[in-house]
């Protein structure tokens, strides 16, 4: 463990992620035009990702209990496999039924990436580094949106729309191959691999994650904070930004950008916090859901377009959810034994996705429906009516945050039951700010201490002996100066 070859399969199980989230955000990039080849209403163009998303949710509890039972490698290159069929299939699309066909591939794949990556960690590194990697994983697989952002959406406006797809499927079919020459499952292969015994069995694994407490607490927490930010680079926050907001391309492409560098110098950070501060991870699930709800909430309410400044920030709140949905990833490992952290993670890894896909699809239900009535007076991306559709988030916002609250009463209960309390926020944080001031103060009576030791006897009197805070400790720090 923690070796050289521990770096590299984690590496490479990195990479596959990061191709992963270059498949499955490439279509957000490729909206408007999906629009004119298609001939796409904002419900049909919604569709695409929901579907995606649709089969990426559905198969994340099978895709765990099939991680658990063959191992990361297989699932890895496997989804890999699928993504190039997919975009294969998407490039030489014409119609919206071919589309969802490359999109269902892709979706199916992209399924099978994550937590066969994030099955690795326990495995290959000691639990200590856990949490930071598990946010690092997370967050070096967000590069993926940089190619979606940058790379592929230049050769899809200079080259067009079968090209750039066609450069997507070269990309995962270079993950299909790394994953099966370099990933293994474990440091030492057994000679015999233990396999699951059963349906049953299978089936008793999936209801004991489940019933566990702390793995639905990890679900709604990333149902709460993933599902935003998700919604906004996928599908519905570059038309936002160019046709809402009147940013042009170079503009709304630097602004989502932004996501990854958020990410990128928050995930750690988060990371690090979670390892020091384990009891207090459903608090900074809600600190983030929050900060989300009022960003949207400045941007919707502000008369006319939003100034990039504020449209900034709402892209650094949305930033932030990528970071805190991976504590649900940490509850999963925490409250389930190992051999059972691959059908936790895949119901952990369902909240997100379940919000972001009913929230696209109602977004663009919405947006039609406004355009169909006359509301949106013709154009169908109209600020005002990306107001109204876009508010429908606030709703998942309130129902995530009542469950991860209802969850986490029920995690404690159990801790309680256990002999394990954890004090309210408002006593621990005194606690730590009284245990803060008592180090502060100790410091600085030992600086006095050995500035008192260092300074010796007083010129004044060479030859008689002077009393110092080393000659006797109990003399009070200011006499020893």
């Amino acid at each position: 463990m923690d070796s050289r070859r521990a770096w590299l399969v984690w590496g490479v199980g990195v990479f596959a992620y990061l191709i992963a989230v270059t498949q499955r955000t490439s279509f957000g990039i490729a909206g408007l035009q999906a629009t004119e080849r298609f001939n796409a209403s904002a419900s049909a163009l919604s569709a695409f990702t929901v579907i995606q998303l649709l089969v990426y949710a559905v198969l994340q509890i099978p895709v765990g209990v099939l991680v658990d039972r063959f191992g990361p490698r297989v699932m890895i290159a496997s989804g890999a496999a699928l993504m190039t069929i997919g975009e294969i299939q998407l490039a030489a699309a014409t119609s919206v039924p071919g589309g969802v066909v490359g999109r269902v591939f892709v979706g199916a794949g992209d399924a099978m990436t994550f937590i066969a990556v994030i099955r690795l960690i326990p495995v290959w590194f000691p639990a200590r580094r856990a949490p930071l990697l598990t946010q690092l994983t997370g967050q070096l697989g967000q590069f993926g949106q940089l190619i979606s952002i940058a790379p592929f959406a230049i050769v899809l406006h200079v080259w067009g729309w079968s090209p750039a797809f066609l450069g997507l499927a070269a990309l995962a079919l270079l993950s299909c191959v790394l994953a099966a020459a370099l990933v293994r499952n474990a440091p030492e292969v057994p000679a015999v691999t233990p396999v699951p015994s059963g349906i049953k069995e299978t089936a008793q694994d999936l209801a004991r994650a489940w019933l566990q407490p702390g793995t639905r607490l990890g679900m709604w927490s990333h149902f709460t904070t993933q599902f935003a930010g998700t919604v906004f680079i996928m599908t519905w926050g570059y038309p936002f930004l160019v046709s809402g907001q009147g940013l042009d391309a170079a503009q709304a492409s630097v602004v989502l950008s932004l996501f990854v560098v958020v990410g990128l110098v928050c995930g750690p950070l988060l990371g690090g916090w979670v390892g020091r501060h384990p009891l207090r991870r459903s608090t900074m699930v809600l600190a983030v859901t929050l900060a989300i709800a009022a960003a949207w909430g400045a941007v919707l309410l502000y008369p006319g377009h939003a100034p990039l400044w504020l449209l900034v920030v709402l892209v650094l709140a949305l930033a932030l959810g990528g970071p805190a949905s991976m504590i649900g990833f940490d509850f999963a490992r925490t409250y389930n034994p190992s051999h059972r952290i691959g059908t936790a993670t895949g119901i952990v890894n369902v909240g997100g996705f379940v919000a972001s896909l009913v929230t696209m699809y109602v977004v663009g239900l919405i947006l039609d429906l406004l355009n169909n009535s006359g509301f949106s007076g013709g154009h169908l991306y109209s600020l005002d009516s990306f107001r109204i559709a876009l508010s429908f988030q606030f709703v998942i916002i309130a129902f995530g945050t009542v469950a991860v609250i209802a969850a986490r009463r029920e995690v404690r209960r159990r801790m309680a039951l256990a002999g394990e309390f954890v004090p309210p926020l408002r006593i621990a944080l005194a606690d730590n700010q009284r245990r803060r001031t008592q180090f502060r103060s100790e410091r600085r009576a030992e600086r006095a201490h050995r500035k008192g030791a260092d300074a010796g006897p007083p010129l004044s009197l060479p030859a008689a002996p002077s009393l110092s805070a080393k000659d006797d400790p109990a003399l009070p720090v200011d006499d020893a100066r």
